[in-house]
């Protein structure tokens, strides 16, 4: 029988969930008044999925970011796209705070599977001090080196504000920015475009991984063969280097748009498209002109998304490598599922099932959903699967539909970027609570395949 969770104060998923909500709820009261406006007035969906937008760092837009909201609306929304990146993990914090080290295991899976691996559950009080300093560091670095690299003909009041509100939202992997056409007007400032592919990588790499490069850094002798890595971090980089890599190649060789006439904007644009592609959400190409097989790869990209730990989205680097040496242990008819020289518990592979399954159908429901719901615009199947998979894996990235989208698209917009960001299978297990059975059937085969 399924049980569904009721009690909010004594379960710390469901605290999750709707601490989530209630900062959204109130990110969208203050983008609501008028303060956050720049003259005109923003409807109350508009003001809705901006901070839905915001908190789950996405970065898809229904208005300008740069000129529907005052100075006031921006700082709203970088706060909420600052609490957004950290939310969960203080949320994480104050629950080990107040329920111990002992979760329920459904609690426990739901916790680690949106922002940690087990290894860390029990510690992860005396880690989050590390986070927040981690945190605070690369965006004040970020935030200078950014100040300096902005044209130097904008005023110093909007190039702090732009250098600030730029650094969080790539950091965080947000997306949103204050510019119209995003990043296309700078993407021959390759300084500013290595900066944030920089911020971009460290804030999808996830916290624990970061943490465990600084640790290992302070060691006397820093080489990978004397220094046993994590499994988890050695995954993280690995599949996050071959994305990056492949991702570029497969751009580039296939082409962007007609406005990158030199090789070096092809290369830059490439590289930029392949880093941010995974739940960042910025462009220095306009998306709409780019041809079928780039939007193929990019969507790809973005429903792998970024790692475990991470302000990023998508289904994790680390599930995709789970799942490909699955795969193969299957094909060889292997009983044991081994990846990088370690053998994987079930456990492991069973969440990672379960995830890309979860993920799979959330998205071709919502392609049928707004296949329905904008069945009036001239909108073309590509567009739909790009949109929805840009919310769900919390990237951004559009190819230009996001503003005319009907009112009940937007809603499922928002709903599948509030799933997205905690995570279908969180959001599963707050739903069907935990069942413990100890009655275990008879053995039988089906026929697969």
């Amino acid at each position: 029988m399924i049980t569904i969770r009721k009690n909010i104060f004594k379960d710390p998923q469901t605290a999750l969930l709707t601490n989530f909500a209630a900062l959204i709820f109130i990110g969208f009261l203050l983008l609501m008044l008028p303060i956050s406006h720049n003259g005109s007035k923003v409807s109350a969906i508009d003001a809705l999925f901006t901070s839905t937008s915001a908190v789950c760092v996405t970065g898809l837009i229904t208005v300008d970011t740069g000129a529907v909201w005052s100075v006031f609306g921006k700082l709203v929304i970088m706060v909420l796209i600052q609490l957004g990146g950290l939310g969960l993990m203080t949320y994480g914090a104050l629950l080990f705070r107040i329920t111990g080290s002992k979760l329920s295991y459904a609690s426990s899976l739901s916790l680690q599977s949106t922002f940690f691996q087990q290894n860390y559950a029990a510690e992860f009080r005396s880690l989050f001090r590390e986070i927040i300093l981690i945190t605070a560091a690369i965006e004040s670095a970020g935030t200078v080196a950014m100040y300096f690299f902005l044209p130097p003909h904008e005023t110093v009041g909007r190039r702090i504000l732009s250098a600030m509100f730029h650094t969080i939202s790539a950091f965080c992997n947000a997306g949103f920015s204050i510019y119209s056409d995003s990043l296309v007007s700078y993407r021959d400032n390759v300084p500013l475009m290595l900066l944030f592919m920089f911020l971009i990588v460290a804030g999808g790499i996830g916290y624990f991984t970061l943490i465990e490069i600084l640790h290992r850094s302070g060691k006397k002798h820093f080489k990978v063969d004397k220094i046993r890595w994590s499994l988890n971090t050695r995954v993280v980089l690995l599949m996050s280097a071959i994305l990056i890599v492949a991702g570029f190649a497969a751009l580039f060789l296939v082409g962007l748009t007609a406005e990158e006439t030199t090789t070096g904007q092809n290369i830059m644009g490439a590289l930029f498209q392949s880093i941010t592609a995974r739940t960042a959400g910025f462009n220095t190409v306009h998306i709409d002109a780019l041809p079928l097989a780039a939007l193929i790869i990019i969507i790809m990209l973005m429903f792998i998304g970024g790692s475990p730990g991470s302000t990023a989205g998508g289904i994790k680097t680390t599930t995709i490598a789970v799942m490909l040496v699955h795969i193969k242990s299957g094909l060889k008819k292997q009983d044991d599922v081994n990846l990088l020289g370690r053998r994987l518990p079930n456990g492991v592979i069973r969440r990672a099932t379960v995830v890309v399954f979860l993920a799979m159908m959330w998205n071709m429901i919502g392609v049928f959903i707004l296949s329905i719901t904008e069945s009036t615009h001239e909108t073309m199947f590509i567009d739909i699967l790009f949109e929805q998979v840009s919310a769900f894996a919390t990237v951004g990235l559009s190819t230009g539909v996001t503003s005319s989208l009907s009112f009940l698209g937007k809603l499922w917009i928002i709903l599948s970027m509030y799933v997205g960001r905690l995570g279908a299978l969180s959001v599963a297990l707050w739903f069907v609570g935990e069942q413990r059975t100890r009655i275990r059937f008879p053995k039988e085969k089906v026929m697969i395949g």
